[in-house]
C-alpha cells in the first residue's frame, strides 16, 4: 500500500520564534499533526537522545509519527518512528539494516540524476529541493524550481515526493499542483508569536 503522507510536513528548528524543540513538537502534535521530523542540528549527541526520546513519547501518546533528522542511530535509541537522511549521510540502506522493515526512511534529492538514483533505493519518500530560496540553510543547493519538480514526480513514479526549500504556505497548493505529495516546512510554519500559521493547520490532516 502506498505510503500517504500528510500535504504538510512540518520540521522543527532550533531558536524557531524563541521556543524549544520539544515544545515545537508539542505545538504540532497540539495542532494536529500526524507526522513530525525533528531537526535540531544545535544540538550535541547527549541532548539530541534526550529530545528525540522525549519528542517519540509525546508523539506516540498523540498518535502522530515522528522522524529524526540525519541520525539513524539516535532514532533507533529514541524509538522514533523513521530518519530522514541526507545525501552524506549513512546509506538508506544501511539505515534499513538498522532500524528494521517498518520504519520510515526518507532521503534528498537535489538534482533530477540524485531522484533516479534514489528510486531504486530501500526508502518511502524522497524529498526535492530545495524548490525556492531558503533562509533555514547556509549550504543549500541550487533552487530547483517547480518546473523540475513536476519531472522529479516522473521519475518518482507512485514513491511519494516530498517538496522542500522556501515553501511558504502560499505556495502549498502550487508546490502540491506540480506533481508534490508533501511540502515540507520549516519557516513557513511559525508565527512571530510561535504559534502555528493557521493557514496550514489545514494540511497536517
Amino acid at each position: 500500500m502506498k505510503l500517504r503522507l500528510p500535504k504538510v510536513y512540518p520540521i522543527t528548528t532550533a531558536g524557531r520564534a524563541g521556543i524549544s524543540i520539544l515544545e515545537q513538537v508539542r505545538i504540532l502534535t497540539e495542532a494536529g499533526a500526524r507526522l513530525i521530523q525533528l531537526r535540531a542540528k544545535d544540538l550535541d549527541d547527549r541532548r539530541l537522545l534526550e529530545a528525540a526520546a522525549a519528542a517519540a513519547e509525546l508523539t506516540r501518546t498523540a498518535g502522530c509519527r515522528l522522524i529524526v533528522n540525519d541520525r539513524a542511530d539516535i532514532a533507533r535509541l529514541a524509538g522514533a518512528d523513521g530518519v530522514h537522511l541526507g545525501q552524506g549521510d549513512l546509506s538508506p540502506a544501511a539505515a534499513r539494516d538498522l532500524l528494521g522493515p517498518d520504519a520510515m526512511i526518507g532521503f534528498s534529492t537535489h538534482s533530477l540524476e540524485q531522484v533516479h538514483k534514489a528510486s531504486v533505493l530501500p526508502v518511502d519518500y524522497i524529498a526535492f529541493g530545495p524548490i525556492f530560496e531558503t533562509t533555514t540553510k547556509s549550504d543549500t543547493d541550487p533552487v530547483v524550481g517547480l518546473s523540475l519538480l513536476a519531472e522529479a514526480k516522473r521519475l518518482v513514479g507512485e514513491r511519494p515526493l516530498v517538496a522542500i526549500g522556501g515553501i511558504a504556505p502560499a505556495s502549498v497548493d502550487a508546490v502540491l499542483s506540480a506533481g508534490a505529495d508533501s511540502a515540507a516546512m520549516i519557516s513557513g510554519i511559525w508565527t512571530e508569536t510561535g504559534e502555528i500559521e493557521p493557514k496550514i493547520r489545514q494540511y497536517f490532516f
